[in-house]
């Protein structure tokens, strides 16, 4: 797990009945200090949550630990939504290109 130690890894929430995204809860560093968090959340989650299908995950990313929460959510946000337009945008380009 040596590798591992040097990565941020964003804690995020989600609810698995919906499907909704609770977006990113906490940055930390290292996969060791990432799976205490993730089970620090798990632990103190309110009953009531967890049955509405509130759950959390461990995702590496990009971002640096400790940042705000709703920041790190928003350049989450913005990351997917690059992911998602970069094919389509490289697919015009290319056509572009041949015409």
């Amino acid at each position: 797990m040596t590798g591992k130690s040097e990565f941020s890894f964003a804690v995020v929430g989600f609810n698995e009945r919906t499907y909704q995204s609770g977006g990113v809860v906490a940055v930390i560093k290292g996969i060791e200090a990432a799976q205490r968090t993730l089970n620090d959340f798990d632990w103190c989650q309110r009953e009531e949550n967890r049955r509405a299908g509130w759950r959390y995950f461990l995702e590496e990313t990009e971002l640096l630990p400790g940042m705000d929460a709703e920041k790190a959510t928003t350049l989450r946000q913005v990351r997917f939504d690059l992911q998602e337009t970069e094919p389509s945008c490289s697919r015009d380009n290319a056509l572009a290109h041949l015409q």
